[in-house]
């Protein structure tokens, strides 16, 4: 091969290759944070629904039971 095109491919790919690689970070990192966001979510749910199973257990809870 010839210098001349063994410089171009040197400068070319790196030029080629950040605009990809940075799209590609930016779908990741917003993959992540949807990732995240989901979990706190659930997490969320779930404390909610426990506290209102524990609400209700308490409300039928037989009269004299809490002596």
């Amino acid at each position: 091969m010839q210098w001349e095109f063994i410089v171009a491919l040197a400068l070319g790919i790196p030029v080629i290759l950040f605009p990809v690689a940075l799209v590609w970070y930016l779908n990741v990192g917003g993959i992540y944070a949807a990732i995240q966001e989901a979990r706190k979510k659930r997490a969320a749910r779930e404390q909610g629904i426990r506290a209102v199973v524990e609400e209700h257990r308490e409300k039928k809870k037989p009269v004299g039971a809490g002596h």
